[in-house]
């Protein structure tokens, strides 16, 4: 809104606040970072904005063990290979009643992600990376993991964009950015996080966890694809009975999928459904078309976890709905596929 100033001095030149509000008024509305990241010409990153076609060059970020949803995104990804190439996979740290640090949250999830891979029968040499022990601080402080490591010398070698599939706090990646604020030129960062722009707040679990690591994201000019909870990918649900009816009896990863949603169904379930959001980064770099879309400018990230806008600020892609049916069709038939090679 704007004030004219004829109104300003109307309504505080006799109080003695006069002095402290325009302190105030100078004071930025977001966290002030002393990070220099680098400028990124808008054109270039409305290019890399723009929907991946062919083979995609992946990397995943997973609290894993966090609950139940990554593992079935870490399986859909894997699984997919006629349109994503996974070539490492991150361990993210959580804290929630599954973990009693975010250090074991990582180490859960790391152990988590290995179980993976031995239930598809898939082994790899130096795939599988730890990640921070911590959340951030401060964004002048990055967490060094070998996760973190390994993501800024792939995206510092990579020829093309590295898509880096973050599907929960963001700890990882944007340690990343700040150890090597250059990586931006190299990666497109698809992130589940946070909700809608029009909601009245924007906490959701993988925010909340790394509000520093989420903040990086929407500051550093880092061509970003946000993926928003509600009201997005809520609609990602799904019952014991289609998860039965699809995946029971479909080799050892499909009866793992089904033993851990049946285990996370709660006592009295009658009439429930679980929300299995993680999936949506996984299905975005398959096929956008599942998706709709807006360019916006990316919001400010305030410390009390709400947005704001500046629209002068760099351009972003976020979210705004999604075919549930075709993602989850299309990751169903693939375990069931894979089953039969």
């Amino acid at each position: 809104m704007k004030i004219s100033r004829q109104t300003f001095f109307h309504f505080f030149q006799n109080s003695g606040q006069f002095l402290l509000l325009c302190l105030l008024v100078l004071l930025p509305l977001s966290p002030s970072f002393s990070q220099d990241y680098p400028t990124l010409p808008e054109a270039f990153r409305l290019n890399q904005l723009q929907a991946p076609e062919g083979k995609v060059e992946v990397v995943i970020d997973t609290d894993t063990y966090n609950e139940i949803d990554d593992q079935f995104a870490v399986v859909y990804a894997l699984l997919s290979p006629e349109a994503i190439n996974v070539s490492a996979i991150y361990a993210a740290p959580y804290l929630n009643n599954r973990s009693v640090s975010p250090k074991d949250g990582m180490e859960k999830s790391f152990e988590e992600i290995e179980r993976l891979l031995d239930k598809l029968g898939m082994e790899r040499n130096d795939f599988v990376y730890r990640g921070s022990e911590a959340f951030l601080e401060s964004p002048e402080k990055p967490l060094e993991s070998p996760a973190a490591k390994d993501l800024v010398e792939r995206a510092m070698q990579a020829d093309g964009p590295l898509y880096v599939l973050t599907l929960g706090a963001p700890t990882n990646v944007s340690s990343a950015i700040l150890m090597e604020p250059e990586i931006i030129h190299k990666i497109v960062v698809v992130w589940l996080g946070g909700k809608g722009l029009n909601w009245k707040t924007a906490t959701e679990f993988n925010l909340m966890q790394d509000p520093i690591a989420s903040q990086v994201l929407f500051d550093s000019g880092v061509p970003l694809i946000q993926i928003p909870t509600q009201p997005v990918t809520s609609h990602l649900l799904t019952t014991v009975a289609e998860v039965e009816t699809y995946l029971s009896g479909q080799g050892a990863i499909g009866d793992y999928l089904v033993e851990i949603f049946n285990e996370y169904q709660p006592a009295d379930g009658f009439g429930w459904s679980k929300v299995i959001w993680d999936i949506s980064a996984i299905g975005y770099v398959i096929d956008p078309g599942w998706f709709s879309t807006e360019i916006r400018s990316s919001p400010i990230l305030t410390d009390r976890l709400t947005y704001s806008f500046d629209h002068t600020r760099h351009l972003y892609r976020v979210a705004t709905y999604l075919n549930r049916d075709r993602i989850f069709g299309d990751m169903f038939k693939k375990i069931q596929q894979y089953k039969d090679q």
